[in-house]
């Protein structure tokens, strides 16, 4: 016996959240006015002129130092819940998040080896 009606709630709620931003994003575009020129068209830089391209590159030394705050950031995000829990949930539990530690341990001195970690 499927127990569905169960689910009715949470359906509606998915397609009441999916359609908000779906309205919003069709109302604005249809609203919105619509001039493109050449003044709107410029990059506007404080209301002076732009100077040079707007082309600039940067060290990828940046994008991997915030992809390690990222992992690292995600991490503790994950243990939260488990600390807080911990006195019920068990030794495997334990085992299985101090794993998951030694894991991003392993990344990290990777990373650091790697020297992603390093400004200079």
């Amino acid at each position: 016996m499927f127990l569905l009606h169960e689910y009715d709630i949470f359906w509606t709620f998915l397609i009441i959240a999916s359609l908000i931003p779906i309205l919003a994003f069709w109302t604005s575009g249809l609203l919105a006015p619509v001039s493109e020129g050449p003044e709107k068209l410029s990059s506007y830089e404080s209301g002076i002129e732009p100077m040079g391209g707007a082309w600039l590159q940067f060290r990828i030394r940046y994008y991997m130092f915030a992809l390690v705050f990222v992992v690292f950031d995600v991490e503790t995000v994950f243990l939260y819940p488990w600390a807080m829990s911990f006195d019920v949930l068990g030794v495997s539990v334990f085992i299985e998040a101090f794993i998951f530690v030694l894991i991003l341990v392993v990344g990290l001195v990777y990373a650091w080896r790697k020297g992603a970690l390093e400004w200079s």
